[in-house]
């Protein structure tokens, strides 16, 4: 229990999940005061998951990358399980919602867009560390909301602000949740050759 203490510690999670809560609650305020009751709009949505996602990406990686590629730990279950329960954080702040006059829905929408850029940010975290993990899917998703797709390719490349019944959508969203699962788990995160935040 202390190991699993010390873990979400040096992630700096208690500070994250504190800060995804604030950002969850301004943004149900903002969508209260602005939209009125109901479910808010997909690019309301689509940005307030992105910003969560982006929160709960700090904890991927730690303070010290070689520690990440000891065999003294399980890493691959402890990297699964951290994902999962980003994931679940991400879910449960955004579901809850359902229970008040402010949604922010559908079900369906909220688990592929967490899922997806989760997936995405942990690919960008293997392949080019935390700290700059949360580019590609900050610029992907404002170019989904400014330029809406239509037609197969267009519901693909936007996937974020489609319909939840979008086959295409699903279908990329599942491609990123599982690439960047593999890759986070099976790496970690990549390697920092110079000093940068964590």
């Amino acid at each position: 229990m202390r190991g699993l203490t010390l873990y979400v510690r040096s992630r700096q999670v208690p500070a994250a999940l504190g800060a995804a809560t604030a950002g969850t609650v301004i943004a149900w305020l903002l969508a209260t005061v602005f939209g009125g009751q109901g479910e808010v709009g997909r690019t309301v949505l689509v940005l307030t998951v992105l910003l969560l996602v982006s929160v709960v990406t700090t904890t991927l990686g730690g303070p010290d990358d070689t520690l990440d590629r000891t065999a003294a730990r399980p890493w691959a279950s402890l990297r699964m399980s951290h994902l999962a329960a980003a994931l679940t954080c991400v879910l449960l702040l955004l579901l809850v919602t359902l229970l008040t006059g402010t949604r922010f829905g559908p079900v369906g929408c909220v688990f592929r867009d967490a899922a997806g850029l989760l997936g995405l940010t942990a690919l960008g975290t293997a392949a080019v560390g935390t700290a700059r993990s949360w580019f590609l899917p900050l610029g992907w998703t404002l170019g989904a909301v400014v330029f809406p797709g239509m037609g197969m390719v267009g519901e693909t490349l936007t996937w974020q602000t489609q319909a939840s019944d979008s086959r295409p959508a699903a279908m990329v969203a599942a491609l990123l949740a599982t690439a960047g699962t593999t890759a986070y788990v099976s790496r970690g995160p990549r390697h920092r050759t110079s000093p940068e935040p964590v």
